[in-house]
């Protein structure tokens, strides 16, 4: 069966990047103790990690990193290609998202 992205809770995503890190592991020919040895994070890490069961921001990185998968990186987090300083001031006009009524007495 197959879902959209919306249709997946924050626990499915866990478990199937988790699927995604242990596969690449065992491609790449790290047990989990050596691919932890080699990200600079715990045993525990890589195995929480696999198992989708919680991981930080900061082990999945390292750890992409040590199986050579920075893409990765770049596409949950693409670089800024638009400055907003920009957008103002080449003089675009943004949308107001409130009506102002003009003060004063007179009704």
């Amino acid at each position: 069966m197959s879902f959209t992205s919306e249709q997946l809770s924050g626990d499915d995503w866990e478990q199937r990047v988790g699927e995604q890190f242990r596969a690449l592991r065992l491609r790449s020919g790290f047990d989990q103790a050596g691919l932890a040895e080699a990200s600079g994070v715990s045993l525990g890490a890589v195995k929480n990690l696999e198992h989708g069961k919680g991981s930080t921001l900061k082990t999945l990185v390292k750890v992409a990193r040590s199986l050579d998968r920075s893409e990765w990186l770049l596409e949950i987090a693409p670089p800024v290609t638009v400055s907003p300083i920009e957008i103002l001031r080449s003089g675009r006009q943004r949308q107001r998202n409130r009506v102002y009524r003009p003060r004063g007495g007179n009704s």
